[in-house]
């Protein structure tokens, strides 16, 4: 399972973030910062906090994906 980021998408928000800190985080100028390695696998525990992540998301910028 992995996330991934339509960048072109995401407005920078933040609410991903606050869901899901562990994974996800707006850099200095905004733009959103997956905290994994590109097309890196979810860790177990991540799962839920991935899954509120793309729930949450006003422009459904995020998308989980197997």
């Amino acid at each position: 399972m992995r996330l991934t980021v339509d960048r072109e998408r995401c407005e920078g928000h933040g609410v991903c973030e606050a869901v899901a800190p562990d994974l996800l985080q707006l850099d200095d100028q905004g733009d959103l910062v997956l905290l994994l390695e590109e097309n890196a696998d979810l860790p177990a525990d991540q799962h839920d906090p991935a899954a509120q992540s793309v729930a949450i998301c006003p422009v459904a910028a995020l998308r989980m994906e197997n």
